[in-house]
């Protein structure tokens, strides 16, 4: 089941919590990353601007308009390097980020009794519909935040020095 106004409601909790959690951020901790593997704050963020244009309100909205065709690929982690990420301007990105945010807001809530069970078969995955990309939406939000606080802990046990154990484990 899709909660319409639920979605849309949390989709713009979180686009306030994102602004809150990316604003400040120093231009070491904006780079840094934990590891080779990991992302740093930057390309979290450009992730987040291009899921939010070209991933989910995308695919949701290509389903409700088009049920049974099968939309584009796509491949996120080809976007790091494919959109040059680590090129980016933060703050711009920042700005960019919420821009998207209140276009999707504004798509979402300027939809009249979507059929969220509308779907295509996609040749792996199986039944698609734009209720499972609405909900996924904002599970990857969640995720996401997750992913930012964790990022800023783990940067203030690097720049500090000290055990943070006292505070609570992850």
């Amino acid at each position: 089941m899709t909660d319409l106004k639920l979605i849309i409601e949390q989709l713009q909790n979180n686009k306030t919590t994102f602004e809150s959690l990316l604003d400040g951020i120093d231009d070491d901790m904006k780079l840094w990353k934990p590891d080779p593997e990991s992302w740093c704050m930057l390309e979290i963020l450009c992730h987040l601007v291009d899921e939010e244009r070209l991933d989910f309100r995308f695919r949701a909205k290509f389903i409700l308009e088009k049920p049974g065709v099968i939309p584009p690929p796509f491949n996120p982690l080809n976007w790091v390097t494919e959109h040059r990420y680590m090129d980016q301007d933060f703050e711009i990105k920042r700005i960019e980020f919420s821009k998207e945010r209140a276009d999707s807001l504004n798509w979402l809530k300027s939809l009249n009794t979507p059929d969220w069970n509308l779907f295509f078969t996609h040749p792996k995955l199986g039944k698609m519909t734009a209720g499972y990309y609405i909900n996924n939406w904002l599970a990857h939000d969640y995720l996401h935040i997750k992913q930012i606080i964790k990022r800023k802990f783990d940067y203030l046990k690097f720049k500090s020095g000290h055990n943070l154990d006292y505070a609570g484990t992850w």
